[in-house]
């Protein structure tokens, strides 16, 4: 018998709202098995069980915010194991009513007669979200996740006309775009009164994700005040020389599908790996004040949500990762993290993030490190200028690369080595 809790899915996470069940009551899972969406400050993410047995109770309700931690469901063997639970208060018959001590104790309070309850949960038995139907039968509680609710109230959909396709009919924000998307086919005129408001920001268009509310930018800029105050920044940057990467990319990429291409993001992704691999003392967590290397490289790689917001899934054991793979597997980490599909597994413990603002037009990128990291890597965009090549001036891709390191757990020699390798890695792109 075990539980399956409230996740911790970062160091700035103290609480999350399970935004729907992937599973039911009686369902048997297998370790790794996605059981539940759960929506945190900055991001949707899929959250996996990490151990193979039976669903017997879904202790939490979609919608709900518990902290970290909080029991959400209750998993005992499974079925072919042939014996029940042994660490859970045994279910009680009482009449014909099958239930627990918890589910009796409720009855109570809210005056319901088990007797009349019909159970939902295995064998019949009643459970306490049973006992709060019966309760209170009418109004009909409309159960949807907060991010739909934001997004209703910025589109301006009525949540009671809208049919939710999540678990126990739960309404996600999917189904509210779609509300949106049906509603919009037809609109009607303005009203006078109406046309002569003041003009506000157009709601997104549906199938674009809500801007987030100022709780999720509050809740990084929480941590990243408490980073900038408890961690000992220091700080290098150097210029590296593409022109070797980006002609061997171009060379590779001519015997590729156009689907295959690899983009320079990736080269520079598993230069930082291999880089990481060769200077551990960047790689790893300060924990109960000391450095704790890490035994892989887990690479965060901060996206930019299209609504607003940050969120870094990691690349697991990038360092050993061949390019064509880390190419696929970056595709499809940005594709999900900006469609909130995440795992849990793949933002857990990144042990080093890079962050790229080359996109942006931004030359230059010196970031803040996220605990319990101790490094943090910036590159900028790709960009030419004149560099002295054999003796001769020449013009290069190059790109900036700057380095935000914890000085308790390394120093800027040890800073200095990784930059070097970094760019060593990146004159020689065949052995990446």
């Amino acid at each position: 018998m075990g539980e399956f809790t409230m996740p911790s899915l970062g160091a700035d996470m103290d609480e999350g709202t399970l935004v729907e069940w992937l599973v039911a009551e009686g369902g048997e899972v297998a370790r790794g098995d996605v059981v539940a969406v759960v929506e945190t400050a900055k991001s949707t993410i899929e959250v996996e069980c990490f151990e193979s047995g039976t669903i017997t109770e879904l202790l939490v309700e979609p919608g709900t915010t518990v902290p970290v931690g909080t029991p959400l469901a209750v998993i005992g063997p499974t079925a072919s194991r042939g014996r029940a639970p042994s660490a859970a208060p045994a279910p009680v018959l009482t009449g014909p009513a099958l239930t627990t001590p918890l589910v009796r104790h409720q009855a109570a309070e809210e005056g319901v007669d088990l007797q009349a309850v019909h159970g939902s949960g295995m064998g019949g038995r009643i459970t306490r979200e049973d006992v709060s139907r019966a309760a209170h039968p009418a109004p009909a509680r409309i159960t949807a996740s907060p991010l739909a609710r934001r997004l209703a109230e910025s589109l301006g959909v009525d949540l009671a006309s809208v049919k939710g396709t999540g678990s126990r009919g739960a309404i996600k924000a999917d189904d509210v775009r779609a509300a949106a998307g049906a509603a919009g086919e037809g609109p009607a005129p303005a009203a006078p009164a109406e046309r002569a408001a003041p003009a506000g920001p157009p709601p997104p268009p549906a199938g674009t994700r809500a801007a987030p509310p100022p709780g999720d930018r509050l809740a990084i800029a929480r941590l990243m005040t408490r980073a900038k105050r408890e961690i000992p920044h220091y700080y290098l940057s150097t210029v590296i020389d593409l022109a070797s990467a980006l002609e061997w990319m171009r060379t590779e990429n001519g015997a590729r599908q156009v689907a295959d291409r690899l983009v320079p993001a990736a080269l520079l992704l598993k230069a930082v790996a291999l880089a990481a691999r060769e200077v551990p003392e960047l790689n790893g967590h300060w924990s109960d004040d000391r450095f704790v290397p890490a035994t892989g490289v887990r690479l965060g790689t901060a996206v930019s949500l299209r609504g607003g917001g940050l969120v870094a899934p990691a690349l697991a054991d990038a360092d050993r990762m061949p390019l064509p793979e880390l190419m696929a597997t970056l595709k499809d980490l940005v594709a999900r993290a900006r469609h909130g599909r995440l795992r849990a597994s793949e933002t857990a413990d990144p042990t080093l993030t890079v962050t790229n603002l080359g996109d942006q037009g931004v030359e230059t990128v010196f970031g803040v490190i996220y605990p319990p990291q101790v490094a943090m890597v910036g590159l900028g965009r790709v960009t030419d200028r004149p560099v002295a090549v054999d003796g001769m001036l020449a013009v290069h891709p190059t790109v900036t690369a700057t380095l935000s390191a914890d000085h308790r757990a390394s120093d800027g020699a040890d800073g200095s080595r990784f930059l070097t390798a970094l760019d060593r890695l990146l004159q020689h792109p065949e052995d990446l």
